[in-house]
């Protein structure tokens, strides 16, 4: 899978992750699928509800990406467990 990027805003109650589609077929274009999620309990107990998933293009996702930055959405890590199979 590829590495994700995540954002989380300055209320610390959602999430975006943004991820590489790996289906993009080489030299055309390439797409990000961007998910929103909802932080639900504990920030880093449980993961967010996911609940919003477009797919952009590269630049556009970009764009998207640094525009939550200048409106104060910092970066994060994945920060809760990740269950097992």
């Amino acid at each position: 899978m590829a590495k994700s990027h995540w954002l989380i805003n300055p209320n610390r109650t959602e999430v975006k992750r943004f991820i590489k589609n790996d289906k993009s077929v080489d030299g055309v274009f390439e797409y990000m699928f961007v998910d929103t999620g909802k932080i639900v309990g504990v920030l880093g107990k449980e993961p967010p509800l996911m609940i919003t998933t477009i797919s952009v293009d590269i630049d556009l996702a970009r764009e998207i990406y640094e525009r939550l930055i200048s409106q104060g959405w910092s970066k994060t890590e994945e920060v809760w467990s990740k269950k097992e199979s």
